[in-house]
């Protein structure tokens, strides 16, 4: 009988066996370090919740305070009063910077912040316009036939959009513009009704100016701090911040308040003390 031509080499075998199992073990390894390096860095990165007025100054604030300490800050934007929702249902937020002062109040009274909210800012609120009108007479401009479409924030989640209604109501002109309102979800879309010329007057922040487009010339008159409550922005480090991310969430917070972030504030029209 012919003998088999397959001969088992079990020397081979046994090393084979070493070279699978080291390479496997260093496949495990490296693929635990990466797992636990994607755990640090997210740990290290702070989310942070922000009302949609500060679009464009959280990103100044995060890169400010990355150079200053080398922490990161994911900051998610969105109308206040939503992003109230979205923390009551488990969103995992470490700060909140609101664009009033009764919705961390609120969230403190609930239990999803530490502390009560502190003032990090007062808002300014203004009318806008792509076209060059005379928006320092909007009381009787509004009323106008020439304006078409005037865009507010919604009221119930937007404190600006609160603002601008208590205006309107308060120059006793709220009945007669009322059929030219268009509500956006955020400041953010009001801005973006604006720029596009999708409407003619918006009441916004003051900040806009400095975040909007340098291609889009924009027209704007404040309306007088006497015709709607003070637009105090407060700050909470919130529940899932101080479980899980408690000593960078207290830096931010710290810094905000610092006299670095209140130039940054300054420059984007905020008030700051």
């Amino acid at each position: 009988m012919r003998a088999s031509p397959f001969r088992w080499d079990f020397a081979h075998h046994a090393n084979f066996n070493k070279f699978v199992e080291m390479k496997f073990g260093k496949f495990i390894l490296t693929s635990l370090l990466l797992f636990f390096a994607g755990i640090i860095a997210q740990a290290q990165t702070l989310q942070v919740a922000a009302a949609a007025n500060l679009q464009s100054v959280i990103k100044a604030l995060g890169a400010d305070f990355k150079k200053q300490t080398g922490i990161e800050i994911q900051p998610i934007t969105g109308s206040s009063g939503n992003l109230v929702n979205q923390i009551k249902n488990g969103a995992p937020f470490d700060v909140f910077l609101s664009a009033d002062i009764s919705f961390p109040e609120s969230l403190y009274k609930a239990g999803f912040s530490m502390d009560e909210p502190v003032v990090y800012a007062w808002g300014n609120l203004i009318v806008c316009s792509r076209q060059k009108l005379d928006l320092k007479n909007w009381q009787s401009l509004l009323q106008k036939g020439k304006v078409k479409k005037i865009a507010i924030a919604n009221a119930a989640i937007a404190p600006y959009g609160k603002a601008a209604e208590e205006a309107l109501i308060k120059t006793g002109i709220m009945n007669s513009v009322k059929p030219k309102l268009v509500y956006g979800e955020s400041i953010a879309q009001v801005n973006t009704y604006i720029t596009t010329g999708a409407v003619t007057v918006g009441f916004t922040s003051q900040s806009f100016i400095k975040d909007a487009d340098k291609n889009a010339k924009l027209y704007w008159a404040p309306v007088d701090v006497n015709l709607y409550t003070a637009i105090q922005q407060g700050m909470v480090i919130l529940k899932h911040g101080k479980e899980t991310n408690f000593e960078n969430a207290q830096k931010f917070y710290k810094y905000i308040l610092s006299p670095s972030a209140k130039a940054i504030f300054t420059q984007y029209g905020y008030h700051v003390q």
